[in-house]
């Protein structure tokens, strides 16, 4: 098995930022910025740990790390952390496992990330890949991920989605949320909150400007 060699691929991480923040992941893979906090400084040592190269097998399990992925379908490559193939009666089912520091998120960026991996392994081997984990490092707990359709919808919305937004070159506008922004290593960068104050600031003058203009004017003969 071996990954496609495509032109241009979208990175798989790169949906976990598009569903995370499609400003974000365009300040990171079109205007090549990149600027590190104690987040994301956890998980890049973390996935440098789980990126050695390695195939073992143990039981029913063969476990391959740092397995490179890619789809010409959704035009997408990267390296997954962990592969469990898994014997069955029909030959070995595929188990992607990303690894993610902190704990379960309420939004879908990780599961996303998931599930393009799952996409691609399909491709790849062409057999189905039903389910997969997230590994939180805080919890030292595995989240099973089932890829039901809702899930590969979202993820091939956003492969495309965001596929036409590097070819185009373009960064969308910034959109305050203070939840994300306040994580974010690139809020310096990107200055979501100078674009929150300039629109609370219109709002203000336009408020006194139809104010203004609804008081009547002074009488003169007074």
């Amino acid at each position: 098995m071996r990954a496609a060699e495509l032109d241009d691929p979208v990175p798989i991480s790169a949906l976990q930022h598009a569903v995370y923040c499609l400003r974000q992941a365009a300040l990171i893979h079109i205007e090549r910025i990149w600027l590190e906090n104690r987040f994301t400084a956890e998980g890049r040592v973390l996935h440098e740990a789980a990126h050695d190269p390695a195939d073992r097998r143990r039981g029913a399990v063969r476990r391959v790390t740092a397995l490179p992925l890619a789809s010409r379908r959704l035009n997408l490559a990267g390296v997954a952390d962990v592969i469990e193939f898994r014997d069955g009666p029909l030959g070995e089912t595929a188990f992607p496992i990303e690894y993610k520091r902190g704990r379960a998120k309420l939004h879908r960026a990780d599961e996303v990330q998931l599930c393009a991996q799952a996409l691609c392994l399909e491709e790849m081997t062409g057999r189905p890949v039903p389910e997969g984990a997230l590994f939180y490092m805080q919890t030292r707990r595995r989240v099973v991920v089932p890829f039901d359709a809702a899930l590969r919808d979202l993820t091939e919305q956003t492969a495309l989605q965001f596929g036409e937004l590097l070819q185009a070159g373009r960064t969308p506008a910034a959109v305050y949320r203070k939840e994300r922004c306040a994580a974010c290593s690139l809020i310096d960068a990107c200055r979501p909150g100078l674009l929150q104050r300039s629109a609370t600031a219109f709002r203000k003058r336009a408020l006194q400007a139809a104010l203004s203009a609804d008081d009547p004017a002074p009488d003169a003969s007074l």
